[in-house]
């Protein structure tokens, strides 16, 4: 994932953010943990709101304790005591990652893909451990790239078709949140609208360097004069429609923290990016 799915820091209280921070400092420890240091850079946004969805639907929560940080031994962070809720997330982080490499690698040149060879089996031996534990996740991952790269290949020029790759794989991925069959549906709904705003805003932030590139971006292929206004229209739909998949979720915590990721921070993002590719 590309880190778009953030919080709007200024309207969450202090306590609120500790207790994000937290989920993202324990997830950076749990990668650590179980694939190893240089795992830890995969560490992302969108992987620390998959954590905290995923423990919000459970019964319990265990707490939280202070600890060293592995990156700055003089500074103390939150941890979560109960890290169970954080493998799936880890997991996933570490898979999507290897994929990401391999994609890079089939579309860089030069310096740039030889960089990406050299660090590929850094990284194997972790997503060989993360596919062990969660091979449906590969799964989705993997046929998620494939489609995306059969419609980079077709030139595909219809925004809902290239966006539907990386919102179907987002939607399967946010079922293993919950065994409950009706949650399942609802987080299939939320996924979708999430992963749709993801391609969306990173065609929207890679527009002018895809067409310096050559490289494929749908937003380069469409001559309609009312692009910007489409896209916007799509973005805020998918925001809105997101916010009423997440109303119909029994979420037990971190309710004010996702709701104000879903509510604030996916429209503070896309404003923020739109402004910064204006000014350039």
């Amino acid at each position: 994932m590309f880190g778009y799915v953030k919080i709007s820091k200024g309207e969450l209280k202090i306590k609120e953010y500790d207790t994000y921070k937290a989920v993202y400092c324990s997830l950076c420890k749990k990668l650590g943990k179980n694939y190893g240091f240089l795992s830890r850079l995969t560490l992302s946004y969108d992987f620390t709101f998959l954590a905290a969805l995923n423990m919000s639907l459970k019964e319990t929560c265990a707490g939280y304790k202070v600890g060293r940080c592995a990156f700055n031994p003089l500074k103390k962070c939150n941890y979560c005591n109960d890290t169970d809720f954080l493998e799936m997330p880890a997991a996933a982080a570490m898979i999507m990652l290897y994929y990401k490499i391999l994609d890079n690698i089939s579309d860089e040149k030069g310096f740039k893909k030889l960089g990406f060879y050299l660090i590929l089996p850094l990284y194997k031996r972790a997503y060989k451990k993360a596919r062990k534990s969660y091979p449906q996740i590969d799964e989705i991952i993997g046929n998620y790239i494939a489609k995306q790269n059969e419609l980079e290949r077709l030139n595909t020029a219809d925004i809902d078709t290239s966006c539907d790759p990386t919102a179907s794989a987002l939607s399967k991925i946010l079922e293993f949140c919950s065994d409950d069959e009706t949650n399942k549906r609802i987080l299939n709904r939320l996924g979708y609208c999430i992963g749709k705003y993801i391609y969306l805003m990173d065609a929207v932030c890679d527009r002018e360097e895809d067409k310096k590139k050559n490289s494929y971006n749908v937003l380069n292929l469409i001559g309609d004069e009312d692009l910007d206004e489409r896209v916007k229209r799509q973005i805020y739909y998918c925001i809105n429609e997101a916010a009423r998949a997440f109303e119909l979720l029994p979420v037990k915590r971190y309710k004010t923290i996702l709701g104000n990721i879903i509510y604030l921070g996916l429209e503070d993002t896309y404003k923020k990016e739109l402004s910064n590719e204006r000014s350039v």
